[in-house]
């Protein structure tokens, strides 16, 4: 019996884009390997060679070009049809037409060498530029498949952050299957720091759930019955009853998986600049060439064939777009580089293409311009209940949460532990669910947590000025935490998130660059405008889910303007796809990093100005090298087709054809080289 899977329509995509891609990878090491020799050969430096026969020597050269031609490029073949059929040029026609032109010409004259020699033409084969024009080329498609990829790796690291297994009940028992086979109305078990299969109705028990990589919010958020869990999320204190709302594709990671998805099938991929003026330039070639050849055979002197062909030729490989295929790919590859030399990771061209149009930066809040993590920021002493310094009152409370996992207890304790306090052991330790904790530390009744918490256990509030000090803590979007010693407050602890270095530096340098410069957060609005004013951000959006987000960058986008994201976390991922350029933070989650097209290895914020700088750098030296390829086109296209010849009698060689389109290589490739001493260090 055949019990062979049926593949699904995207793993058969997936199984084709990688057959592509090694056909690719294969084409490119073959052709690569043989023009090697080619020019060793070419060049007469392999001992032994020189004194073979000038024929057998220019045979030797056909045979390892007939593979680099005939297959390794046969890709870009489609060119000449898309010429003829569709009446369209592109880069693909200008490898097309060059190389084949150099490869024929140069064949030509391996087999037919007495028919030039007797018309007084010095035999000369091309066929090492025809070989490495095509691996180029071929190494810069290669760069760009390797993009590509990558959008499916963030959709399927996605999907692994579902749990593969659920606990359930059934028929009144507890059973455990696979999250997939779970059922809208099943109710779910989810114990402490579990993840929550799919999302649902909290219908028993209380927790706290770490909800970060969805909303962004830093903050763990409190969780009773009757409120929404969200699949994926993680359950931090307490024991979850839960009925299953929406499960498979419609649950919440479900949504940002579609989002993504939509996001990257409706961006439309840039237009390279090189394609765009090729479909010009190369039915100018074409008809120059051909109008050298008629005019030749027509009015040129004896033999009028065989100049007309040379002529002809000489057109054809003046024209050669070796010069103008190095303009984008040389520039593009020394500013990956010089990139990476300072932790900016860019991973496909167009990226780096785009960017210098960018006029508008969002960043995100949490693990972005944020730490990302809370820390102690006040420490506020009723002095009328407790005696003691504020060192004092955060050694109590520090050590009250010694061994807990909440963040915000270890926020304590890491502080207490900068300052060199020696903590203690708690007597006995209780986490309250959503409201803080109860402790006993040398013997005193330590409470801890909420107003709430104060409330429930009969605490007074009887200090005016405590209360209203908690009032403006929460105002400046910090977090207030009461602390009560033997049922008396003994002061606050505000805690929070904290703005990374360079964060304001970077704003700052940002709007220096004429960028609009705007935070985006799931955070709640005091919080979001404390963090925004801090950072010198003045446009702020709070309170957005990832959804949401994604439908800002839209508004802005159809206002016309070009926008790059700056996230770290899951709930970004929409976003940074959205986005025109989406800019990862590179210590923050894989998902965030594999939906950027701009990675900060380092975390660094001054990367993102840098990378601006950086693309703007190189798309000046792209149009500077453009300029060059076509300065020598213009200046020696005339004169390869024998202008110059009825009053002179001056015509082109093809080698010196060769040598001029060397020269504009060479220029291309020298003016690209500035950008490795652009510096990046001191941004701002």
């Amino acid at each position: 019996m055949n019990t062979e899977r049926k593949l699904t329509l995207e793993e058969k995509k997936e199984l084709a884009e990688k057959k592509n891609q090694k056909k690719l990878i294969q084409k490119l090491v073959v052709g690569a390997f043989l023009t090697f020799f080619i020019f060793m050969f070419s060049l007469n430096i392999i001992p032994g060679f020189s004194s073979l026969p000038v024929k057998i020597r220019y045979i030797i050269i056909f045979v390892l070009a007939c593979p680099v031609q005939l297959w390794s490029g046969s890709q870009f073949y489609k060119g000449l049809v898309s010429v003829f059929k569709y009446r369209m040029a592109d880069m693909n026609t200008l490898v097309a037409i060059g190389t084949l032109s150099a490869f024929l010409y140069s064949t030509a004259v391996t087999f037919f060498m007495d028919y030039f020699t007797r018309m007084g033409i010095e035999p000369h084969i091309y066929f090492d530029t025809a070989s490495m024009i095509i691996v180029l080329v071929l190494l810069g498609r290669f760069f760009e498949a390797r993009a590509k990829s990558s959008a499916s790796g963030a959709i399927k690291k996605l999907l692994k952050l579902k749990p593969a297994e659920a606990y359930v009940i059934r028929n009144g028992k507890e059973i455990k299957i696979d999250t997939e086979d779970i059922a809208v109305g099943d109710i779910v078990l989810v114990k402490p720091g579990e993840k929550i299969p799919v999302d649902g109705i909290i219908i028993e028990g209380t927790s706290t759930v770490d909800e970060s990589m969805i909303t962004g919010e830093s903050m763990p958020v409190d969780k009773k019955p009757g409120d929404e869990v969200i699949g994926s999320t993680i359950n931090l204190t307490g024991f979850l009853k839960f009925e299953a709302k929406r499960v498979g594709k419609d649950t919440f990671l479900s949504q940002i998986i579609k989002m993504v998805e939509e996001a990257q099938a409706s961006k439309a991929p840039v237009q390279r600049l090189v394609d765009k003026v090729a479909s010009y330039f190369v039915p100018a070639v074409i008809f120059i060439a051909m109008i050298t050849f008629i005019a030749w055979l027509i009015w040129g002197p004896r033999p009028s064939i065989t100049l007309a062909l040379v002529n002809f030729i000489s057109v054809l490989i003046i024209a050669c777009p070796c010069a103008l295929g190095l303009a984008t790919p040389t520039a593009i590859t020394v500013g990956i580089g010089r990139g990476a030399e300072n932790g900016i990771l860019i991973k496909d061209t167009s990226t780096l293409e785009v960017a210098h149009k960018l006029d508008t930066v969002i960043f995100d809040k949490t693990g972005t311009l944020t730490e990302g993590q809370p820390e102690v920021k006040e420490i506020i002493v009723n002095k009328s209940n407790f005696k003691g310094t504020e060192k004092d009152l955060l050694e109590i409370a520090a050590s009250s949460e010694l061994y807990s996992e909440h963040p915000i207890g270890k926020a304590m304790v890491n502080k207490a532990k900068s300052e060199g306090l020696k903590l203690k052991s708690p007597g006995r330790f209780e986490a309250v669910t959503g409201r803080g904790i109860k402790a006993v530390v040398n013997g005193k009744e330590i409470i801890k947590g909420n107003i709430r918490l104060m409330e429930e256990n009969n605490v007074k509030l009887d200090n005016i000025d405590i209360k209203k000090e908690g009032e403006e803590i929460s105002k400046k979007g910090l977090t207030p935490v009461f602390i009560s010693i033997d049922n008396k407050i003994a002061g606050i602890i505000a805690v929070a998130d904290s703005l990374k270095r360079n964060a304001r530096e970077t704003v700052h340098t940002l709007k220096k660059l004429g960028l609009e410069v705007i935070m985006i957060t799931g955070d709640n609005r005091d919080t979001a405008y404390s963090i925004g004013k801090e950072a010198g951000i003045d446009y702020i959006i709070s309170e957005v889910l990832p959804g949401q987000k994604a439908e800002e960058i839209k508004k802005l986008q159809k206002r016309g303007k070009m926008v790059a994201m700056v996230g770290d976390g899951i709930n970004d991922a929409p976003a940074l796809v959205q986005a025109d350029v989406g800019i990862a933070i590179g210590t923050g989650t894989d998902i965030a990093v594999e939906s950027g097209k701009i990675i900060l290895i380092k975390g660094d914020l001054k990367g993102v100005p840098a990378a601006i700088i950086l693309s703007r750098q190189t798309m000046r030296i792209i149009k500077q090298n453009l300029f060059w390829a076509f300065f020598y086109n213009i200046i020696l296209i005339p004169i390869a087709a024998g202008v110059l010849y009825p009053f002179s009698g001056i015509l082109i060689n093809p080698v010196y054809a060769a040598a001029a389109m060397s020269l504009s290589s060479i220029s291309v490739v020298s003016n690209s080289l500035r950008l490795k001493r652009l510096s990046l260090e001191k941004i701002g």
